[in-house]
């Protein structure tokens, strides 16, 4: 398969690598409005740079795109590479105007191509083996859910600025993550509160550092969130599901597998000092491979755009929770 890969910042370089790393995939060109970062990265992985994405879309040998530009871009790249008939892998979020998504879902409805948007933790082997422990039924009927979401260090400024706030950043992963695991649709029922605990500038921009989460699904279940956007001691990652048989969890990723027990006391182990970059390096391989399979062998991509839409309406209603102060009724069908 031929790539194009929008965006040639962070997460595109991630993206162009692994596409180029791969046997039977190919990148031929990199697009960003900064050429110079597209030439860079293009240069490095043999690939070309453009800056402007209207002539690899117009390249009939380009098979699929992968949009990971600014936010505010998406929506407008889904509808342009539909339209195209690219495959599209697109970052998170969609974008940040429900309005927009909408009208984006309705053009994907007339230019249906496969579609899927990038939440890397689901291929991630720990929370895979969680979910597949709930879909077997190890755990009976789910009950509960607690998913714990913990940064290293804030991101600057900058980012938060123009990130759309801790509930649409950082959080939306852990609202898809609620909605995989629990396999819920219909009415759920969303609480949150945050807080300006981290750092200053933060709240200066009017985003929350720190935010906890209450959802009840239509079935009754819960789901709790606690996201921090700094920990001092290593990025923490966890996912625990209770059920009427038992539970199944997730943990940390730490240094060693040592722990020690002496006169002196006990010793556990350290996390790893990493982001969620190295922390999701080996997910981000693995969705390209699930992509490349799905659009090869013509079968569903997942997680697709519904499940893209359904995540941002739940960052919808933590954020407005938060204003109000009153519980949010979502319909996330």
């Amino acid at each position: 398969m031929k790539f194009c890969v929008f965006g040639a910042g962070r997460m595109g370089s991630i993206h162009a690598g692994n596409v180029a790393a791969r046997e039977g995939a190919e990148l031929a060109y990199v697009v960003d409005p900064n050429l110079e970062l597209a030439r860079r990265l293009a240069d490095r992985l043999n690939a070309t740079p453009l800056v402007s994405g209207a002539d690899a879309l117009e390249d009939r040998s380009v098979d699929a795109v992968i949009i990971a530009s600014a936010t505010e871009t998406h929506a407008e790249l889904i509808v342009e590479s539909a339209k195209a008939e690219k495959a599209i892998l697109c970052e998170k979020p969609i974008d940040l105007d429900m309005g927009r998504v909408r009208k984006c879902e309705d053009v994907l409805d007339k230019c249906p191509v496969p579609l899927m948007i990038g939440f890397q933790r689901r291929f991630d082997a720990s929370l895979r083996a969680v979910k597949g422990f709930v879909g077997g039924g190890e755990i009976g009927q789910i009950e509960t859910i607690a998913i714990v979401s913990r940064d290293p260090s804030p991101p600057p400024g900058s980012y938060i600025a123009v990130s759309g706030g801790q509930f649409h950043d950082q959080m939306i992963h852990d609202f898809d993550m609620a909605l995989w695991m629990s396999g819920e649709a219909g009415k759920i029922d969303v609480f949150s509160m945050g807080s300006n605990l981290v750092d200053p500038e933060i709240g200066r921009l009017g985003d929350t550092d720190t935010a906890h989460v209450l959802m009840r699904f239509e079935s009754g279940a819960f789901c709790r969130i606690d996201c921090s956007r700094r920990t001092t001691y290593g990025y923490d990652q966890r996912v625990e599901v209770f059920g009427s048989k038992g539970m199944v969890s997730s943990t940390n990723h730490h240094m060693t597998g040592v722990e020690t027990w002496t006169c002196e006391g006990t010793a556990t182990r350290s996390l790893l000092k990493q982001d969620f970059l190295a922390r999701y390096l080996p997910a981000y391989a693995a969705e390209l491979d699930e992509f490349i399979a799905a659009v090869e062998l013509g079968r569903p991509v997942q997680p697709d755009f519904r499940c893209g839409r359904r995540a941002l309406q739940l960052a919808d209603a933590a954020r407005r929770s938060h204003e109000t102060g009153e519980r949010v009724e979502v319909d996330a069908n």
